[in-house]
């Protein structure tokens, strides 16, 4: 199954610049865990959050639902990277 294409199509209408994503899936556990984490800029980062993590909950129940289907347990991470701080 391709997670990274799923999770894509879920957040890119969520973000300002969806080109900017990264995603990397780690799979651990022999084979059993997959460990996605996301990066993005900081304001898409908090758009993917969400007010109280709704919206990153809500992510990770679709995946999670998707992984059940190959009998793996997904995790979600999101992380922020800031390209402003190349410009000095």
């Amino acid at each position: 199954m391709n997670y990274t294409k799923i999770i894509h199509a879920i957040i890119d209408p969520l973000v300002e610049n969806p080109d900017s994503i990264f995603i990397r899936e780690i799979e651990e556990n022999e084979g059993k865990d997959l460990k996605i984490v996301i990066a993005a800029e900081g304001e898409d980062v908090s758009r993917l959050i969400g007010k109280k993590g709704v919206i990153a909950n809500s992510i990770r129940e679709v995946v999670s639902i998707a992984g059940k289907s190959e009998e793996k347990h997904v995790h979600l991470s999101f992380e922020s990277f800031d390209e402003d701080e190349e410009e000095g």
